[in-house]
């Protein structure tokens, strides 16, 4: 009697994880030996994390440190790291699964395009120089597609959640003001996290403490900033070494921010208690921010022909370059944006006012600096679809007031998304199923 069908979904799992070969010994008997290809090391409520996915990221993160010059913790301790980690991911995605979003192949396309461009390279020779750094395009890719998944949950769990109140903005304005000299200080830093539980008992903030013992013996050994928050921090960017980035004092809680003003450049801090847990901090680097901002702006207008469902790209193209032989046969440019642009500024004859540097996509910012003035772009196109633009004038802006409100906003959005994050993640991580199928105990 045949227990399962050999076409069914569970033979298959079992035949992919289990290679059966038969190796013919010198005499005439035959051996059969069982080679185990891959295991499970952990189940994270409706998915599992195979031996190989973990191997091939501790591959993969610790050529990378190695390549930035970073020592490398234990083997064990990062291990135990990256499983964390492609736990959290798991969680994240089937999460992001559950509430239908998805990342298609063009969108993914074109990040892989981006993140070419940014590195002066075509796609092709960005997959050889992938291949030359031992890196799989398609690993590649999936890895790409899952952060941009992440990134998308990420966006509407926290980020869309998120309110800020012109009576904050003021605030944040005021304390620069108030700030030393009239200017504000900006600081490169860098973190180790122990975490606490929200509700933490004394034997919880006891556990805490020796672990930042652990810490701090660590540092005084020698032992880099990178290889200790690797191998011990509690913060999601343990494996970048805690790297913050630059950050203005209006970003930095006053508790923090009046201990880094004394610490010299390359030193940490003290332990500094927080809701979260226990922080040790490095100041990389400080610098004074520039309070003036002349920025140079453009007043353009546009024709937009939009894809879709029933306008094909060469369609569009085609409408888009009939469009600009009427305009170099004399016509009307806000008479033919009133009638064919598919855009929001139709109405004003495709007029966008004054574009300021980063208002517009990269695509359309680029070929509208390289015309002059009264000068008529080809057909360009961008993720929107397809456009014409003109330039009428260019003026240089003291944007300095403005800048202030829109970067107050930006920094006070940055910590609140970060702060709600990692509280979000954290909750995410203890009401998930995980179960460790780990022979050594990393835990």
């Amino acid at each position: 009697m045949k227990l399962l069908n050999s076409k069914s979904p569970l033979t298959l799992f079992v035949a992919s994880l289990w290679l059966v070969s038969s190796v013919i010994s010198t005499s005439a008997n035959a051996v059969t030996d069982i080679v185990k290809l891959d295991r499970i090391v952990a189940i994270v409520d409706k998915n599992a994390i195979t031996e190989q996915e973990l191997e091939t990221k501790v591959r993969t993160v610790s050529e990378q440190l190695t390549k930035q010059g970073k020592q490398l913790p234990e083997e064990r301790v990062l291990r135990k790291q990256i499983l964390e980690r492609l736990i959290v991911d798991s969680i994240q995605l089937q999460l992001a699964a559950e509430r239908g979003i998805k990342v298609n192949e063009v969108q993914l396309e074109k990040t892989i395009e981006r993140i070419a461009e940014q590195n002066q390279m075509g796609v092709e020779a960005f997959r050889n120089a992938l291949a030359n750094d031992g890196i799989s395009y398609n690993a590649f890719r999936e890895d790409m597609r899952n952060e941009i998944t992440i990134a998308r949950l990420k966006e509407s769990e926290i980020n869309n959640r998120i309110n800020i109140s012109e009576g904050e903005v003021d605030n944040y304005l005021t304390t620069q003001e108030n700030s030393e000299d009239g200017k504000q200080e900006e600081f490169e830093l860098s973190q180790i996290l122990i975490r606490t539980p929200e509700e933490s008992s004394p034997k919880d903030i006891e556990a805490a403490q020796v672990k930042v013992e652990e810490v701090l013996a660590a540092l005084n050994k020698g032992e880099s900033f990178e290889k200790v928050s690797a191998s011990f921090s509690d913060a999601p960017n343990a494996l970048e070494g805690g790297n913050m980035g630059w950050r203005s004092s209006s970003q930095i809680p006053p508790a923090f921010l009046a201990l880094l003003k004394d610490i010299a450049v390359g030193q940490t801090s003290k332990p500094i208690r927080s809701p979260n847990g226990f922080h040790i901090i490095k100041v990389n680097n400080k610098r004074s921010a520039d309070s003036t901002l002349i920025v140079e702006q453009t007043h353009a207008r546009h024709i937009l022909i939009k894809l879709n469902e029933v306008v094909s790209e060469q369609e569009a193209k085609q409408k888009m370059d009939g469009l600009k032989e009427r305009l170099d046969n004399g016509a009307d440019f806000a008479e033919l944006a009133q009638q064919y642009s598919e855009d929001g500024s139709a109405n004003s004859g495709g007029d966008l006012g004054w574009v300021s540097p980063g208002d517009t996509v990269p695509e359309f910012e680029t070929a509208m600096n390289a015309l002059a003035p009264q000068e008529i772009s080809q057909p360009i196109r961008s993720p929107f679809g397809w456009h014409i633009i003109q330039v009428l004038e260019r003026r240089k802006q003291d944007m300095t007031d403005q800048a202030a409100r829109i970067q107050a906003r930006k920094e006070i959005f940055s910590r609140k998304v970060e702060e709600a994050y990692e509280d979000w993640i954290h909750e995410l991580r203890d009401r998930a199923f995980v179960e460790l199928r780990l022979e050594d105990n990393l835990y």
